[in-house]
Formats: C-alpha cells, structure tokens, sequence
C-alpha cells in the first residue's frame, strides 16, 4: 500500500513539477486584485519570458488557443503591467473584437484600469510579437525584452503611469484565467450545522491514552508567514468566544517567533487548560543560517527545549545551553508534528525550502513521531471559499494544492486539513470554527497513534 502512494506522489509530482519551478512575479496582494476583477476565477501561468524565451515563436507556443487570459510585463523601475482579452491568441496578423479586454498598472497594491475605447482594434494576433492590445501596448516587441506603448491607440493611459516610460521588460508572463466553479458534491463530508459543539466536547473530555501525560504535545512547523502563531491564536479565540492574538502573529518576511513556545489553550477566560499544548518555533527560511536551524528540530522532538528558548540560527542547541532538559520524560516529549502550508505558495514554493521540509520529514519519521499538514489561508487561494468557507471541499482548486502539497511532502492526503485561520476578524465564524475544531480532532487522533506505537513497543521488549 505504502509503496503504491510513493508511486502516485511521484507521478504527481512529475506531473506538476514543470508548472511548480515557473514561480509567478504576482505578489498574493496583485493576484487578488487582478482576480477581483474577473470574478470567481484563478490564474493558471502559462508563459515566463525568463525560462521559455523573449520571442513572438515562445510566446504563441505557450499560449495560442488558450483565453481568457491576462498578460503582466514587469521592468526594472518595479512597474508591473498588461492587459486582460477574453480572445484566444493566434498568429493570423488580423485584430480581433473584444469589449471586455482591459489594459491595467498598478499603483502600490492598487490597480488602475484602462477599458478598450476601440473594441474591434482590441487586440491583434501577430506572430513576431507578444502579448499585442491594439496599437497601444505590446509586451515581447518584435521578439525583444522591450513594450512596444502608444497611448491613445484603442486605449487611452498615460505612458508615465503605465510603465514609468521604462520600456524594458526584466518579465513578461502570461496567465491563463480559469473560472472556479463547486463540484457537485463535496469529496469530504462535514455535518457543517450540528458538529461544531460535539467537536468542542470532544477537545474538552479527551486523555492521552498513556497516564503519564495529561496533555498532547503538537509541534507547529512552517515557513515564515505561513500561520503557525496565527493558527494558535485562532485555536484560543474558539474557545474564549472571541478573537484573541496571544502569540505574536503578522505578514512579515523574517521570522516574528524567536524563542521555542509552548501555549496551552484555557476552555475559556477562566476556564481549566486543555489536553494540548501546542509548540511554535522560528519559521522556516529557504537560506542557510537563517530561521529554523534544522539540527534543533532533534531537540525539539526529544523534549530537550526548555519554554522561552531562544533560537540561534547559527548554531544548534547543545546539551550545555540554558535551561536544556537532559533527562525528558514522555510528557516533555513531541506527540505530532503538524507542518503549517500556505495554500497560495504551494506551487511556488522555493526548492531549498522544500528541501527543508523533507530534511526535517525524515528526521521525524526516524523517531515514528506522526505528521500532519495543516494548509492554510484558503479563502484566499480560491475565491468560491472566500464566497463561502462550507465550499472548502467543493473547490477542485483546493483539492488539487493538498494533493500537490501532498505529493511533495511525502504525506497521505488523509493527512493533509484546510483550515482558515482568524486573522482580520473581529468575531468568530460558526464554519471557520468548525474547520480549526476539525483539524484539532485529527491532532488529537494521531497523539493517540503516537501512544499506541510507544505502548506496543513497551510490550514487545517486555516479551
């Protein structure tokens, strides 16, 4: 069985690996934008000028036949710019009709937009060229890293706004756009309106299976802004019955979390602590010497790491640091290894990032410890659960990143649990809560694996 999966993952991620290395330019902020535009949609690259080539030939290989799609040219002035047509692209020479086809720029994080005036000029199909909206705009001119700009011509922008009058192209990239429609019925079952309060209970009432330990111990590791502290806090806010920010959370591109953490979660404001404390480390950074060092993951997974200590990026935990435990006991000890995704950063993420995470995989499955993946920020990866969190296992979309971010972590899909963390809330979300409940369940569900394991071990060298 296990190595039919292997097998899968593998096919898996072959598959997608080309689409994986061809990392977008658009920041999360630019992409939702863009998508706000269109409606319920997602952006599928189809074409990078930096890895399939500057050429007409490149881009019409990549591209023709394929529409909707939006068009992005990038300069060294930090502009970033193009255009939407609803028109397939060709290499007939001739203009096509579209009143939907738009140019744009962004302004910081604001896009500006400029409708065609000319909608039977809105775009011309020529196959020396790139991305061509009437006269006006040319992105990959003449087979060269250069814009073609004529405002006025079928659309009216000013050249100052739309590029900085910086007529060289450091990117161009083009994107499919793809409509994100529900399935018609969801690949995994919630009973959404009655679980809620029996999840909480469940939480409530549950004792690790070995008596020595009153509370399971599960160890949150991820890149940096991924949601680790965010995924606490909102775990905390569940069951405060409000929005709470204990652990220090925010978007930022170094780590917030500098000491090892150990947060237990109190059944409300005065209420008694729950079985699980959750452990928070420095987030994951794809360069050496920074973030998590991955030779205090072996520590940490032994129970060594005293609460409150702080990492040294640069050198590894010895036996001799301050505060360090010799001698854990199992109640010290991790009891699951939860890894927090970005669900908008699965198919771009950095290789030496993953190559991190599969380091840090192996060490844990050397010491039998089981995994989880928790991905993360889902209603803004895909519009129909930004619409409504219940389309969370409607969205094909969403199913297709936690295969993918299964296959690359090497884990079971079963393993792999949506959630939507609170993090612009003011108030808690019945299905929000029923999601982050759910993920907690399965916490709980494999400390019990990981008892079970220490148990039948015990038993066998007592035989």
């Amino acid at each position: 069985m296990c190595d039919v999966f292997i097998c899968k993952c593998d096919l898996f991620f072959n598959k997608r690996n080309s689409l994986s290395t061809m990392n977008s330019m658009l920041t999360r902020s630019q992409h939702g934008t863009i998508c706000s535009q269109l409606g319920r949609v997602k952006l599928q690259l189809l074409y990078k000028a930096s890895i399939h080539g500057f050429t007409g030939p490149a881009f019409h290989q990549r591209c023709d036949h394929h529409c909707p799609t939006v068009s992005v040219g990038y300069n060294a002035s930090g502009y970033v710019f193009g255009g939407y047509t609803k028109q397939p692209f060709s290499q007939s020479g001739a203009y096509v009709n579209d009143d939907q086809a738009f140019l744009f720029t962004f302004s910081g994080e604001k896009l500006l937009k400029y409708p065609v005036t000319g909608s039977g000029n809105a775009v011309r199909m020529v196959a020396n060229s790139g991305p061509y909206f009437g006269e006006a705009l040319v992105l990959v001119n003449g087979s060269n890293a250069v814009v073609h700009s004529a405002p006025g011509n079928y659309y009216n922008f000013t050249a100052a706004d739309m590029h900085g009058n910086d007529l060289t192209l450091t990117e161009c990239e083009v994107y499919q756009v793809e409509e994100t429609t529900a399935l018609e019925t969801p690949w995994r079952i919630i009973h959404w309106e009655s679980v809620k309060n029996e999840l909480k209970e469940s939480i409530r009432i549950y004792q690790p299976i070995d008596s020595s330990v009153s509370q399971a111990r599960v160890l949150l590791i991820g890149p940096v802004g991924a949601g680790k502290s965010s995924f606490f806090n909102s775990i905390n806010s569940v069951f405060r019955g409000h929005v709470t920010s204990q652990a220090m959370a925010g978007c930022f591109t170094a780590s917030l979390t500098r000491h090892f953490r150990t947060y237990s979660v109190k059944d409300g404001r005065k209420g008694k602590p729950l079985p699980i404390i959750f452990c928070d480390t420095m987030g994951l950074e794809e360069s050496t010497g920074a973030g998590l060092d991955i030779e205090d993951i072996s520590s940490i997974l032994k129970g060594h790491l005293p609460d409150r200590y702080q990492f040294n990026p640069s050198a590894s935990l010895d036996s001799d640091s301050s505060g360090y435990l010799k001698s854990p006991e199992l109640k010290d000890k991790i009891h699951c290894v939860t890894y927090v995704i970005d669900a908008c950063k699965v198919s771009i993420m950095p290789p030496k990032l993953e190559e991190k995470l599969n380091a840090i995989r192996r060490k844990v499955n050397l010491m039998g410890i089981p995994q989880l993946v928790l991905l993360t920020k889902v209603d803004e990866a895909c519009p129909l659960v930004k619409e409504d969190v219940k389309n969370i296992y409607k969205s094909g979309y969403i199913k297709e990143m936690m295969q993918e971010v299964s296959a690359r972590l090497g884990v079971p899909l079963s393993c792999v649990v949506p959630v939507k963390n609170y993090s612009e809330e003011l108030e808690l979300d019945p299905d929000c809560t029923t999601l982050l409940l759910s993920a907690i369940i399965q916490m709980l569900r494999f400390t019990d694996n990981y008892f079970d394991d220490i148990s039948e071990k015990f038993s066998n060298i007592e035989v």
